[in-house]
């Protein structure tokens, strides 16, 4: 399963077999993760923030990338004009 990110710290702290002081909060998550890496369940490709749909439904982003975004996820303006 790809799971895409658009956070190389993210990518490179679930692939590091080192534990780092900043992810304490989320040890047992990152374990669980590191194991569907191994067995190659799970994969973190990294993808451009401009190609990450789920941005235009959690933050602010440009115009272009918000109406892209919007034409790609099949959503229509409810309120226009029938």
């Amino acid at each position: 399963m790809d799971l895409y990110c658009d956070n190389k710290a993210g990518i490179a702290i679930a692939h590091n077999n080192v534990q780092h002081d900043r992810t304490k909060h989320v040890e047992i998550d990152r374990n669980f993760i590191k194991e569907k890496l191994d067995a190659e369940i799970v994969s973190f490709p990294f993808i451009s923030s401009e190609y990450q749909l789920a941005d235009v439904l959690t933050k602010a982003v440009s115009t272009s990338i918000f109406l892209n975004s919007l034409d790609k996820l099949g959503m229509h303006n409810v309120f226009a004009p029938t």
